[in-house]
């Protein structure tokens, strides 16, 4: 039996199988970060393909949170309607729909990566001011955010609460939290973007109280039956950063506000980290975070082969396997992996021929 393509109950939904659609910037929304039918097809076809667990791109929850002027958005009326034909699909098609809300603080207001420009995009092409923990721009050709207040905070609390709600009106069915790769709460909870001398800063607790306060505000809005993740860079790869060990204890204090699996990423606070990428780099941050800390991860990061998922979850490293650039490639990787696990593929009855 493989138990990669076992279920996951996760409160009061149930995955098919463990494997996940990771989040991926796209890049391709329309006027306001409405999403269009690139993202129907997308996020569609990866369901077809037998994902259990289909994440949206980060999805802002404010403007001024995209990262690029054609980032996604979930902060008005408009955009649900936007989200429930491709949301309604993809349920449609077996796969489970999330949406991942996030915010990119001082790494806001960029160009998309295929632009022929880089850095910041100025107000008279769309940009924006960006915000962040201080003000210091992440590298030389980014802008230059504004620090955040206690009311600017107090604010992107609510707009989390109020994206949460939005996303279960717009047909998601679970939501991840993006505390990673440098965005807006990873820049609180590192201490090389943190310098701050309020109760936002300082220690671990104060660098963790945003983070923990927008999961608490996620949880209250969606009830208790919806999952909630949390995506986080479990180190920084530099000295003096976020560590793993840090991850341990945020892991914690994310379930008692109410996660329920812990996404293990890493990297992205600053420019100049040292990753030793490989496959499956980040899978022993996933396992550490679990063991030591109880709560359940998933695991991401250069994870290619069905073999390889199914021994990271079999072995109890991650309860789920999170695929990002595999199913750009292949869209209908899990039934490969199915396959070669000697599981069912699950085919739709459309596909049934190819049996």
């Amino acid at each position: 039996m493989s138990v990669l393509f076992s279920p996951l109950k996760v409160r009061g939904v149930t995955l098919p199988n463990r494997v996940v659609m990771a989040p991926m910037c796209q890049y391709s929304a329309g006027p306001d970060g409405l999403p269009t039918d690139w993202h129907r097809v997308h996020l569609g076809s990866r369901a077809v393909g037998g994902t259990a667990l289909v994440i949206s791109e980060a999805t802002a929850v404010v403007p001024e949170g995209r990262i690029s002027p054609r980032d996604t958005g979930l902060w008005s009326d408009a955009h649900v309607d936007a989200w429930r034909p491709i949301t309604a699909f993809v349920a449609s098609a077996g796969a489970v729909p999330a949406v991942q809300l996030a915010h990119a603080g001082r790494k806001g207001s960029t160009y998309w990566p295929w632009s022929q420009l880089s850095g910041g995009v100025p107000d008279d092409e769309g940009g924006w001011t960006p915000v962040g923990p201080e003000t210091e721009a992440f590298q030389p050709s980014y802008r230059v955010p504004a620090a955040l207040d206690q009311t600017g905070i107090a604010r992107v609390v609510d707009a989390f609460a109020e994206g949460a709600a939005r996303a279960l009106a717009a047909g998601f069915q679970a939501v991840e939290v993006h505390a990673a790769h440098g965005y807006l709460m990873h820049e609180f909870l590192s201490p090389l973007t943190n310098h701050r001398t309020d109760g936002y800063g300082g220690d671990l607790a104060g660098r963790s109280r945003l983070t923990l306060e927008v999961t608490r505000a996620v949880r209250a809005a969606v009830g208790d039956d919806v999952p909630v993740l949390v995506r986080i860079s479990a180190t920084d790869w530099v000295d003096g950063g976020w560590t793993v060990a840090d991850s341990v204890q945020l892991a914690g204090a994310l379930a008692t506000a109410g996660a329920d699996l812990i996404d293990c990423s890493s990297g992205g606070a600053v420019p100049d980290a040292t990753v030793p990428v490989g496959p499956g780099y980040q899978v022993p941050l996933a396992a550490r975070v679990r063991r030591e800390s109880g709560v359940p991860t998933g695991a991401v990061g250069l994870i290619t082969e069905p073999e390889q998922a199914e021994a990271i979850v079999a072995s109890g490293d991650a309860d789920l396997v999170l695929l990002g650039r595999e199913l750009l490639r292949d869209p209908y990787w899990p039934r490969r992996a199915a396959t070669r696990l000697g599981a069912a593929p699950n085919l739709p009855d459309q596909y049934l021929r190819a049996d």
